[in-house]
């Protein structure tokens, strides 16, 4: 690679890979240091320059001026041993002042001194440094790009297609990277089939020490948030406003909504005619049941609404401060009431952000007669 073909194929790189040129220049400069270094078995101090038009390569031996030579000095420590104390400047890279005055006649101490020694050789060795410093800028330009590419897609949903899988997770490829889909974070049941298509939630996107790291998951509740928002358009302009999802994965979701215009319908609209909007939700849930709860300011109406599927549902608020009610339901809703592994009492709960106990009403009349 010659001094042409060096700043063509920078420029190329540059426009291709969107890398500062700056950048480029600058870490190969530190690179042929080292590499002068290393090669010439140097122990002065060097630095290279590049110039950018041309691609011409210099090294440089610089040195500073000194009135005496400091070899460092020993000192003893608090322990009373005798140290050796290394001189501020190498002693390689000093020149005396009665030397440097025959190059440069008006130098002064502190100051210093440089000397072209480009070994004819060099371009060899430039060429070499160059193509690992520009293979080092590109995968680091890459990984920084997808890091800024995947940023803004934490917490949303995307579609991936199932590459690899090995004992503990599932690589699905996002485009530019893979993600990574722990087994943990499959909804319970499901079986993910190797080469198909899948929609993900993306949870973390950090940089990694071999890059880019993109941690998915279909457990996560806000899966479920996303799933509604792609089906449902009210959701997405804004008509229909999801207030909250609580989830048991495999289980059971409870999703609340609102709409801020009357003649529209929350649960209607996200069910839709013969339930053929809910049907994409339900299909990529499996067998989980998903509830779909009018939200209402007033904490009574909203616990009961909360219960579904359980019907005819007492509320009672038993202390505001504390957040604790009682629901109140007839012994043909018990089961429905407190659901598959308590799951639909439990959901309620965390939905309304209410402790909830649940009791028949033979129960509260029991109580009333003692």
């Amino acid at each position: 690679m010659n001094s042409k073909e060096l700043i063509k194929a920078i420029k190329t790189i540059v426009e291709e890979k969107n890398i500062s040129e700056d950048v480029i220049f600058e870490a190969l400069e530190v690179a042929l240091q080292t590499a002068y270094k290393k090669n010439f078995n140097s122990k002065t101090n060097v630095k290279v320059n590049i110039n950018r038009e041309t691609g011409d390569i210099k090294v440089y031996s610089y040195f500073v001026v000194v009135d005496q030579y400091d070899d460092g000095k020993e000192e003893v420590d608090e322990e009373g041993n005798t140290v050796k104390v290394e001189p501020s400047i190498n002693r390689d890279a000093q020149i005396l002042l009665e030397d440097a005055i025959k190059i440069a006649p008006k130098i002064k101490v502190g100051e210093t001194i440089e000397q072209e020694v480009t070994p004819k050789d060099f371009g060899r060795v430039a060429a070499g440094t160059a193509k690992q410093v520009v293979k080092q800028k590109i995968r680091e330009a890459e990984k920084q790009s997808i890091i800024e590419e995947f940023a803004d897609k934490q917490y949303e949903m995307m579609l991936g297609m199932v590459a690899m899988e090995d004992v503990s997770n599932y690589y699905i490829d996002l485009g530019r990277t893979r993600g990574i889909l722990p087994k943990s974070e499959i909804i319970p049941g499901e079986t993910i089939k190797m080469g198909s298509n899948i929609k993900v939630y993306i949870t973390k996107v950090e940089n990694g020490a071999k890059g880019p790291v993109i941690k998915l998951s279909r457990k996560h509740y806000g899966f479920v948030k996303r799933l509604f928002e792609h089906e449902i358009p009210e959701l997405a302009n804004g008509t229909i406003i999801l207030q909250s999802v609580v989830r048991e994965p495999g289980i059971r979701s409870k999703v609340a909504l609102y709409s801020v215009n009357e003649k529209v319908d929350p649960i209607g609209a996200c069910i839709g005619e013969k339930g053929s909007r809910i049907a994409g939700i339900l299909k990529e849930l499996g067998n989980e049941r998903v509830d779909l709860v009018l939200y209402n300011s007033d904490p009574v109406e909203f616990i009961k609404n909360a219960m579904t599927p359980a019907k005819d549902v007492i509320v009672s608020i038993l202390d505001e401060s504390k957040k604790e009610a009682l629901v109140v339901v007839n012994e043909d809703n018990l089961s429905l009431a407190i659901g598959k592994k308590g799951s639909n009492i439990k959901l309620a709960s965390k939905l309304t952000k209410y402790h909830l106990e649940v009791k028949t009403m033979e129960e509260i009349n029991k109580t009333g007669n003692k």
